[in-house]
């Protein structure tokens, strides 16, 4: 996996990285297909005094790109709710690539729709 973290109007620490490559663990044990995946961790000064540090993230995976944002007072925390929304996101496509769907009526038994009548 390709991983690009960028700041803007910040500087990434290497505490900083590390953190987010953590985190970001617990996303590719669900999920090991992905190909790369950028953060961008963004310091505003015209939102919202409370809300002030945002992380985004965009996440390439085999057949979908999954994008995630989320503001907080704190950075660190505003990447940790990034990553639960990245996790069931992550998770939520993978149950849609192995979901089974369900056979047409017109190729179900005749065990079965004798049963039925």
């Amino acid at each position: 996996m390709n991983l690009t973290i960028s700041g803007h109007h910040l500087d990434v620490t290497p505490a900083l990285r590390e953190y987010v490559v953590n985190k970001l663990d617990r996303v590719l044990r669900h999920y090991d297909q992905v190909i790369d995946a950028a953060v961008l961790l963004v310091m505003d000064n015209h939102r919202e005094k409370d809300k002030r540090q945002r992380a985004e993230i965009t996440l390439r995976v085999k057949g979908r790109d999954i994008f995630v944002e989320n503001a907080d007072g704190d950075l660190y925390a505003a990447i940790d709710l990034l990553v639960d929304k990245l996790d069931r996101q992550v998770l939520r496509h993978k149950d849609r690539l192995q979901g089974h769907p369900r056979d047409a009526i017109k190729y179900r038994s005749e065990g079965i729709e004798a049963g039925i009548s």
